[in-house]
């Protein structure tokens, strides 16, 4: 097949992983960049660039066009687009209006070219499997999300935090763009595609920082069928948690985790696939396929997006705490999970009296009467102006500003504690994309002082997250993130890219234990892992105990390879794994008998300690003895190292078990010694 060419335009926000994504698309022959558009140049890219999005198209001979600038620009470019003959990948959401909405809609028919819109999670098998999960009629969907924003989050854009910038409508609130996907996910679940299946809309929208869109907020859709949707939302969470619908039935309920594809009925989570949208429109262009977020199916989002918009300003709610560069609503995690549960409003759960009043606690199926709908009493506003301006930055998709944090309250609390300091954060991000091979993992993790001794997604591994478990090759799947290196090519995006499917989290002693499917591309299971994570006081530190075991679910020997057993010299590394931060003073690693990277890179000590002037690491291999790969030079990380230079097999289990002493301040050798002596299992 013929490689589609693709034009980005929008290449300097959240463009850049559109960028990303047509390069991996291109790995397997499906795409081609053919240029990109933006107000600025974009060097080093290798393609034609233009600031005018028509005369490229006509240039380069582009089929397909992504659009991921800010939502004013969204109708004047995409008409542009179609009209010069190109398909559109469109950004969410779609428009500001529905007038604009509509206009684009009529292009759409008019040169009967496909107009994607980028909701990713609608890409998700979930989705459509919610309501057979469930196996009862859905009557309510309630939702909850509260994700913590910094202070520089409403700086990231000239837009940024506002509803209109020079007379025109931007829309960044927390409705309409972060929690933009916990929208669609529930109006696509209830099956809403069209503009007219909303029939009534109730809006509280709220603001605790100095902007003028929301950061607070709830929404009550009455739909054409008598579902109603419960839609309550925070920027001011006390930390981030992944949000989730909650699916109401006579007598059951159901919680789908969009960012995360997956439900939970009864207790048990079924992980999902998920269909990559610019993938789908090459197919469609190529053969045919379907659409899976055709213009047309976001009608009933631009609906509420432009009940919002025409809506009186926010308001100011105070009760607000400043915690370092952001603000906290204390209580507004715990008062969004009960207005998912209960069908409320914000107003309704007692906000914002009610702040700090009531913890989050686990939803249980309770059947309620949803309210009725208030009368739609809001005026109508301006209408939207349609100048063109092709902005740099585009609407972010996802979390990305506050790295990780734990999931909702229908988990047991992923925070370890030593005593009554919390010293370590196991996360499940989900806004991670294929390449980074989706797993979770420890960050942060700190000293009982406080010092952050884990790093995670830098500028030099962006494949790297804090401290967990992450193989380079299972069976030829890459669960390490990154490059696969190529024996006789070198290091290359593959789409072999594999994930950590959590199947469940129970509470233990000291922390918590957890079942995992490590699952390939295709969605096919190559493992099945059992792990489990405590913390446990030692004088003057803490000790994090990890232990893991891999079920082999092939029916095959399983196959477990480093780059290193493929020709990379000294790249053993895949097992447990710790990434440290890189800005750290003094950095040093030391073990029995060695001193240094290049004497301690591949011995097999029983324990290794990486050191710094501010903190220590102390290793220690209680099942299992393996070479050390170690990095300080280049980045400071640490992990036993599986496959050091020969591949292992694996018929049946494979299991392996590190204690990690984390300490403030500098251990020397003797210490470190003594200590590792203590925590050796005889």
């Amino acid at each position: 097949m013929k490689p589609v060419r693709v034009v980005v335009a929008g290449i300097h926000g959240h463009g850049r992983n559109h960028v990303e994504n047509v390069r991996r698309l291109a790995a397997t022959g499906r795409a081609e960049l053919a240029g990109v558009c933006d107000t600025r140049p974009a060097p080093g890219l290798g393609v034609p660039w233009s600031s005018d999005l028509p005369s490229l198209i006509a240039e380069t001979g582009a089929e397909v066009a992504v659009i991921a600038t800010p939502i004013h620009t969204h109708a004047p470019l995409t008409v542009a687009a179609l009209r010069a003959g190109a398909h559109v990948l469109l950004e969410k959401p779609p428009a500001p209006s529905v007038e604009e909405f509509e206009r684009i809609s009529a292009v759409v028919a008019e040169t009967g070219l496909a107009c994607q819109v980028g909701f990713q999670s609608l890409g998700s098998a979930a989705v459509p499997a919610a309501a057979g999960m469930l196996g009862e009629p859905i009557r309510g969907i309630g939702v909850a999300g509260t994700w913590t924003r910094p202070f520089t989050y409403y700086s990231r854009a000239p837009w940024a935090g506002h509803r209109r910038l020079d007379g025109v409508d931007v829309m960044d609130g927390a409705l309409t763009n972060p929690f933009a996907h916990a929208v669609a996910t529930a109006l696509a679940v209830a099956e809403a595609d069209a503009v007219s299946s909303v029939e009534g809309i109730e809006l509280e929208l709220y603001r605790a920082n100095a902007i003028s869109s929301d950061d607070t907020s709830s929404a009550r859709l009455r739909l054409a069928d008598g579902t109603v949707i419960a839609i309550t939302v925070s920027l001011c969470g006390d930390r981030r948690t992944e949000p989730y619908l909650h699916l109401h039935g006579e007598t059951r309920s159901a919680l789908l985790f969009y960012t995360l594809d997956e439900i939970e009925v009864d207790g048990v989570r079924t992980g999902f696939d998920r269909v990559d949208l610019l993938g789908n429109l090459l197919a469609h262009v190529r053969e045919g396929e379907e659409l899976l977020v055709p213009l047309e199916r976001t009608g009933g989002f631009t609906r509420l997006l432009d009940e919002i918009r025409r809506a009186p300003d926010p308001l100011f709610v105070d009760g607000s705490r400043v915690e370092a560069s952001r603000l906290v609503l204390p209580g507004i995690d715990g008062l969004a999970v009960r207005a998912a549960a209960e069908l409320k409003t914000l107003s309704e759960v007692g906000f914002p009296g009610g702040l700090g009043s009531r913890p989050a606690t686990r939803p249980e199926p309770m059947p309620q009467t949803a309210p009725e709908p208030m009368p739609e009493t809001v005026p109508r506003g301006p209408r939207h102006p349609t100048d063109v301006a092709n902005a740099a930055d585009a609407f972010d998709t996802a979390d990305a500003s506050e790295p990780g944090g734990p999931p909702p309250a229908t988990w047991p609390e992923t925070v370890l504690r030593v005593g009554s300091r919390e010293v370590a954060t196991y996360v499940q991000r989900g806004d991670l994309r294929a390449t980074d091979a989706p797993r979770p993992h420890l960050h942060p993790v700190r000293t009982l002082g406080g010092t952050v001794v884990t790093e995670t997604q830098p500028d030099d591994h962006v494949h790297h997250f804090g401290a967990g478990v992450a193989i380079a090759d299972v069976n030829g799947v890459n669960f390490w993130g990154g490059s696969t290196y190529v024996p006789g090519t070198g290091p290359r995006i593959l789409p072999n890219h594999g994930r950590q499917r959590r199947r469940s989290l129970r509470p233990v002693d000291g922390g918590f234990a957890e079942r995992l499917d490590w699952t390939g591309p295709d969605g096919a299971v190559l493992a099945a892992e059992e792990r489990t994570l405590t913390a446990r006081a030692l004088p003057g530190a803490w000790a994090l105990d990890v232990a893991f075991t891999l079920h082999n679910r092939t029916g095959e020997p399983l196959s477990i390879q480093s780059s290193a057993c493929k020709g990379r010299t000294g790249a053993g590394y895949g097992g447990f794994f710790w990434r440290a931060p890189k800005d750290s003073p003094g950095l040093d690693v030391f073990a029995a008998g060695a001193s240094g990277e290049r004497a301690v890179h591949g011995t097999l000590s029983p324990w290794l300690a990486l050191t710094s002037d501010d903190w220590s690491l102390l290793f220690v291999q209680t099942v299992g003895l393996d070479p050390w790969f170690v990095r300080v030079d280049e980045y400071p990380g640490v992990g036993p190292a599986l496959a050091w230079e020969v591949p292992l097999t694996v018929p049946d289990r494979l299991d392996r078990a590190i204690t990690v002493v984390v300490a403030d301040g500098r251990l020397t050798t003797g210490r470190a010694a003594a200590l590792a002596a203590e925590l050796a299992v005889p």
